[in-house]
């Protein structure tokens, strides 16, 4: 639905500058994801890390006319024919934007938040309204301060139903998002521990997160949950309600039996006095609630009990992420075969489009036709047709009817198909070389036999990197600093052997303030990616200088000795002024300047021009224990010193910093001007050993599994003595893909299906004998080394070490999958 200029101001309240013509279909809040510019307006946000308004010129000569702005830009005579709306907030702007758009619908809004199930109760009520309803939803998880306002903004004229969720971490947060939502029927999943740092209780975070509920017409919830029936009473809500029990009969939708079963799970529950069942393809107890929920949004929107049944047979899991692999002939996969609808081909594009590693290879989309989006086919493709000329596809693979009878809309090279089979017979797949290969299909054109096809499979274990948890992380850490406070993110040992690349991509994306790697080749090798962050090398080589000048990377120096050979260095590459990180030792007795050393430090930075210091820190040395506290103390006190006297030596601001990842958590008034995050952006707080948000998943799959008797014996030099008879399961990790050897011989063990599968007899270079016994499974299931259920700080209590040995020792042969939410 089209907005004009003048309408838009007079919602959000805006002074315009600028009188120019101008109708907005696009809402734009980050710059690099522009796709029509003619037709967007942009939000310049301000966050404690970035400010939207210093992206208005690139956007300008990109072609976007529109801004919502606090700040006016001083040289107005540069931006002719813009538009600008000046408010006093432009996320409260876009907001009230989105409440206004909401309000033009009189149709049923499903609320959904809680800490965990809400993307997959979203989609399994997608799932089983969309046959009857043309639904407008968030993609993926777009359920923040920003997210929800764009998701709602994509409801327009044909939308039916609305289905959105939100998330909060902080008091008073969904107060904003309930006008926007407005939701008519509210879900909570449940209240766990997620972003519990900002809440002062668990009844607390519920209570905020019922706020998005007080106008609603039903609340649907697990009433045998006391802490949520508790405080839904307390809240005063005169809304119905159906809160769902598996214990008091007296619920309008009891739960009278689960059971389950090897491939399954039958349901059978009791609603306004009827008894029905319905069955899903799952058994874990989350699935189970998840399903519930989803139950009692389409009882209360009339779905029959019947054709409930028929489509929770069919429920799918819900991926929820973006997965990048490695192709065949020298391909990149952009796995997304989880659903097809034109918001999240948008999402994929732009995620496709930011790949810088990808630059100058052919990009190919294979896409399946969008089902139940509820617009006429020749419009819609038509959308679809300018959003792949938009994002630069150089060819689409269409896979369906009515993508097919749209082929005459795509401009680019094109081939089309009737099925998915049709496509994989042609051999038209076998043909992709070195293209980056977006896939992008709804869930019953069965797109995963294709990246079946065209998936590199060298190996059967695989490192799964998590980048919505690095965000989260990033996000912990971040709500610690003070708003002026930069960061600088660790990438060192391949981003602590979670791939540096995806990694510093993802950072960089979060506009952190600086990398730092351990040495110039790693600083290179970024750069060749087409990293542009600022990168410090905290161990340069004397060898190095010459890369460390081409590809402007920022050493550490520790040293006179190594001052005077950079010097010499920039002196014949013809370099001047180029920056450098001064390191004090403030008692590591590692490396740095000693704290007397300062004033003659000055004095010869004072006699060059090739070098200039851009920044002075020092490491502490037991931040993470409080026997160390005085000696921290101590550290901070002498390095806050040195570095006043280094600051006063020049003119320039020399930006100080010292706190690790556990000084940022136990000295925040250490944080000077910038701090330095490791471990903990890998999802581990150094100084209680607990998982913040894991980042990784070590995962390997069962090769075969023997039966074999007491007393006989497991692996070499017969270290695996049975006691009893036993199934014996081989995997493909070894000490060769960093498991250690010393969690062999039971000292150990992995996951198979959610259970300990002790490690038999020594581990060996490439694979390694696990006792499944007492484990359902067979051969090709998969065994968890460390991940979300088998945390990497339990692999190193059992090793007498430290969680950064175990994930920097997992090898390059193991092949790493990056996901995203």
């Amino acid at each position: 639905m089209s907005n004009s200029i003048e309408e838009i101001t007079s919602v959000i309240g805006a002074e315009r500058i600028g009188k120019h013509q101008a109708t907005i279909d696009w809402i734009l809040t980050d710059s690099r994801s522009l796709c029509f510019p003619e037709e967007t307006l942009f939000f310049a946000l301000k966050t404690k890390r970035n400010d939207g308004h210093k992206y208005i010129p690139e956007l300008y000569a990109r072609g976007v006319r529109n801004f919502v702005v606090t700040d006016v830009p001083e040289q107005l005579s540069h931006y002719a024919d813009a538009n600008f709306l000046q408010v006093g907030n432009t996320l409260k702007a876009l907001q009230r934007l989105a409440a206004k758009h909401r309000e033009q619908f009189q149709v049923p809004v499903v609320g959904i938040t809680g800490s965990n199930g809400k993307t997959v109760v979203k989609e399994w009520i997608y799932q089983l309204l969309s046959p009857e309803k043309v639904i407008t939803r968030s993609p993926r998880s777009y359920n923040s301060q920003i997210g929800v306002p764009l998701s709602v903004w994509m409801m327009n004229e044909h939308t039916e139903l609305g289905i959105f969720e939100a998330g909060i971490s902080e008091m008073g947060e969904m107060e904003a998002l309930q006008p926007i939502i407005q939701p008519t029927i509210g879900v909570l999943t449940n209240i766990g521990w997620a972003h519990q740092e900002n809440f002062s209780s668990l009844q607390g975070k519920c209570m905020e997160k019922l706020q998005l509920f007080k106008d609603c017409d039903v609340i649907i919830y697990n009433g045998d949950n006391e802490l949520i029936s508790s405080c839904v009473s307390k809240s005063l809500f005169t809304s119905r309600e159906i809160a769902w029990s598996m214990k008091d009969n007296e619920r309008p939708l009891f739960i009278e039996k689960i059971e389950k079963d090897d491939t399954g799970t039958t349901v059978k529950y009791r609603y306004l006095g009827f008894l029905k069942e319905y069955r899903i393809p799952f058994i874990d107890d989350a699935s189970i609630e998840n399903s519930l929920n989803a139950l009692a949004v389409a009882l209360y929107l009339m779905v029959s009990p019947e054709d409930i049944a028929e489509r929770m047979a069919h429920l799918e899991p819900v991926a929820m992420r973006l997965e990048v692999k490695e192709g065949k002939n020298g391909c990149v996969l952009i796995n997304d075969s989880y659903n097809s609808d034109f918001a999240s081909l948008d999402i994929a594009l732009d995620f496709m489009a930011r790949r810088t590693e990808d630059k100058g290879r052919r990009r190919t989309l294979i896409l399946s036709d969008i089902l139940e989006s509820g617009q006429p086919s020749k419009l819609l493709y038509r959308q679809v047709a300018d959003l792949v000329h938009s994002r630069k596809v150089d060819r689409i693979i269409g896979v369906g009817e009515e993508i097919s009878a749209a082929a005459s809309r795509f401009e680019i090279d094109k081939r089309f198909f009737r099925t998915t089979a049709e496509l994989i017979e042609s051999g038209i797949l076998s043909s992709l070389r070195n293209e980056v290969v977006l896939i992008k299909g709804a869930r019953v054109f069965h797109f995963d036999d294709i990246t079946d096809l065209l998936e590199l499979k060298v190996h059967e274990t695989i490192l799964e990197i998590n980048l919505e948890a690095l965000v989260d992380n990033l996000n912990y850490y971040r709500n610690k600093l003070k708003p002026d406070t930069k960061m600088v993110c660790m990438v060192k040992a391949s981003a602590y052997g979670a791939g540096s690349f995806e990694i510093a991509k993802t950072l960089e994306d979060h506009r952190v303030d600086y990398l730092a790697v351990a040495v110039a080749d790693e600083g290179a090798d970024l750069r060749k990616a087409g990293i542009n962050s600022s990168i410090i090398i905290m161990n340069p080589e004397l060898t190095a200088f010459k890369t460390m000048f081409d590809y402007k990377l920022e050493p550490e120096v520790y040293s006179f000795h190594l001052l005077e050979e950079l010097i010499k260095a920039a002196g014949r590459e013809g370099v001047s002024n180029f920056p450098i990180h001064i390191k004090i030792d403030t008692g590591m007795h590692r490396l740095g300047f000693a704290p007397e050393e300062i004033p003659a430090l000055v004095d010869r930075l004072h006699r060059q021009s090739a070098v200039i210091p851009r920044s002075v820190f020092s490491h502490l040395v037991g931040s993470d224990a409080e026997r160390f506290d005085s000696f921290t103390r101590r550290q901070i006190e002498t390095f806050e010193n040195a570095s006043a006297e280094l600051q006063a030596g020049f003119s320039h601001k020399i930006l100080r910093h010292i706190c690790n990842t556990a000084g940022i958590e136990r000295y925040p008034g250490a944080q000077f001007d910038m701090v330095r995050l490791g471990i903990g952006l890998y999802g581990i707080d150094p100084f209680t050993n607990k998982i913040l948000h894991n980042v990784g998943t070590l995962k390997t799959t069962i090769l075969q599994i023997h039966d074999v008797p007491a007393d006989e014996t497991v692996g070499y030099s017969r270290k695996g003595i049975l006691t009893r008879n036993s199934r014996i399961a081989a995997i493909p990790i070894g000490y060769a893909d960093g498991l250690n050897r010393h969690l062999g011989n039971g000292n150990a063990y992995c996951l198979v299906n959610g259970q300990k599968a002790p490690y038999v007899g020594n581990i060996c270079m490439d694979v390694c004998m696990i006792d499944v016994t007492d484990i359902d499974c067979k051969e090709g299931d998969k065994a968890i080394i460390f991940g979300d259920e088998l945390p990497v700080t339990i692999l190193a209590d059992k090793l007498n070490t430290i969680p950064y040995e175990i994930l920097t020792s997992v090898s390059n042969r193991v092949k790493r999958i990056y996901y995203q939410n």
